[in-house]
C-alpha cells in the first residue's frame, strides 16, 4: 500500500535529525521518543507545501533557497517537553546542544516580520558568538578618549597589502544611502587572496546584503570559484577553497556590519571593533559554523579611532577587515599573519565622518 506524501515527508525529517551521540547510541532513547513526540506535535500544524520546504532546507543544509516556514509564536507542549517552534526546529536538524538561554539571530535571508508568527526554517537562523575578550562599551571608550586623529579625512591603506585599493579615501554612508535599500553607494570593497597573490578584481557591495561563496545551486554574490587566476592554485589552497561551499553572508544592518557563517568550517575574524581597546596582541576571532557577529560596530569605530593613540605601531586601517576560511593565523596559530592563509578576504568599508 502506497504512504501518503506527508507521511513520507514526515519520516525524511525524521531521519535528517542530527544528535549528538547517534554512533553510540543506535536505538531510541527517551528523551529521542519525548522529542519526537513535541516534534510530531508540531509538524501536524505544517501544510504539506511547508513540509516540502522544510525538507528542502534540511536536506541540502540551507544551500538551496527557501522560504519562510511560519508558525504562531506560542510555545509547542506536548508531555514533559515545552519549547518554542523555531528553537526545537534548530535543535533537531542543527544544534543539539542548544539551550533555551541562548540567543537565535535571524539571517537576512529571513523574510517574517509578523509579530504573531515566528519562522521555523532552521537555516533561516544564528546562533550569537561572543568574543572572549569583548570589545569595550561605548562609555568605556569615551572615557579613555584622547586627541582625536588631525586629519580624520586621512587617505588609509590596507593593512595587510599596502594597498587593496592602492588608496581608499575614507567616505561617509549617509542615512540616505542606508535606507535606500541598496541603491547608490558601494558601502564596501571586498578583496580575495590566496596567500599572498590577489585574485580577481575588487568586488564592490551595492546591496546591503552579499553572498561570498565557492559553490551555490543559485548563487547571488561573490563567487570564488569563478575568479582568474594569473597562475594554477597551489594543493592547499585549493583544498581549503573547497571547504569554502556556501561561504559567508555579510550583512550591513542599522547597528554595523554582521558576518553570517553558513559553511561547515569556521572562518577567522580580524576586525578593529571586535577587540578591547589599546591591545597590541592581534587577536582573531574563530567563528564556528552557523555562528553570527557583528564584526564591524560604526559607532564604536568613530569612537575607538578618537582613542587611538597616534604612536601606535605598524600599518593601521581602522575599517579594514581580515577573514580567513578554515585556517586560523596569529599568536595562537602555525601562521603568524593572513597572507600565510591559503582563502582569504579582505573587506574595505566606507564610513562616514
Amino acid at each position: 500500500m502506497f504512504r501518503s506524501k506527508r507521511t513520507s515527508l514526515l519520516k525524511r525529517l525524521w531521519k535528517q535529525r542530527v544528535t549528538e551521540h547517534e554512533a553510540s547510541c543506535p536505538s531510541q532513547s527517551s528523551q529521542d521518543i519525548d522529542l519526537k513526540s513535541v516534534l510530531n506535535s508540531m509538524l501536524k500544524r505544517l501544510k504539506e507545501g511547508q513540509l516540502e520546504v522544510l525538507s528542502q532546507a534540511v536536506e541540502t543544509k540551507g544551500a538551496d533557497k527557501t522560504p519562510c516556514v511560519l508558525l504562531p509564536k506560542e510555545d509547542i507542549r506536548s508531555g514533559r517537553l515545552t519549547a518554542p517552534p523555531h528553537f526545537l526546529c534548530c535543535q533537531v536538524w542543527r544544534w543539539p546542544d542548544l539551550d533555551p538561554s541562548q540567543q537565535l539571530k535571524k539571517l537576512p535571508c529571513c523574510t517574517a516580520g509578523d509579530q504573531t508568527q515566528v519562522c521555523c526554517n532552521p537555516y533561516h537562523w544564528s546562533r550569537l558568538y561572543a568574543p572572549d575578550c569583548p570589545p569595550p562599551s561605548y562609555t568605556e571608550a569615551l572615557q579613555e578618549r584622547v586627541k582625536p586623529l588631525e586629519d580624520p579625512e586621512a587617505s588609509v591603506v590596507s593593512t595587510e597589502t599596502g594597498g587593496t585599493p592602492s588608496e581608499l579615501r575614507l567616505t561617509y554612508i549617509t542615512g540616505d544611502t542606508l535606507s535606500s535599500g541598496g541603491h547608490g553607494m558601494h558601502w564596501c570593497h571586498i578583496a580575495y587572496w590566496e596567500l599572498r597573490q590577489r585574485v580577481g578584481r575588487l568586488f564592490s557591495v551595492f546591496k546591503e546584503t552579499v553572498n561570498i561563496f565557492q559553490e551555490l545551486p543559485h548563487g547571488d554574490g561573490m563567487c570564488l570559484g569563478v575568479l582568474q587566476r594569473e597562475t594554477p592554485a597551489s594543493d592547499s589552497v585549493k583544498r581549503t577553497r573547497n571547504k569554502v561551499g556556501i561561504g559567508v553572508t555579510l550583512s550591513k544592518e542599522g547597528d554595523g556590519v554582521w558576518l553570517y557563517n553558513r559553511s561547515e568550517y569556521p572562518v577567522f575574524v580580524n576586525s578593529p571593533t571586535l577587540d578591547p581597546p589599546c591591545v597590541r596582541t592581534l587577536m582573531v576571532h574563530k567563528v564556528l559554523p552557523g555562528y553570527a557577529v557583528k564584526m564591524f560596530d560604526y559607532d564604536l569605530s568613530h569612537l575607538l579611532e578618537q582613542t587611538r593613540r597616534p604612536t601606535s605601531d605598524g600599518p593601521y586601517n581602522p575599517n579594514s577587515i581580515q577573514i580567513s576560511f578554515a585556517k586560523g593565523w596569529g599568536p595562537s596559530y602555525s601562521r603568524q599573519f593572513i597572507t600565510s592563509c591559503p582563502c582569504w578576504i579582505e573587506v574595505l568599508l566606507n564610513v562616514k565622518r
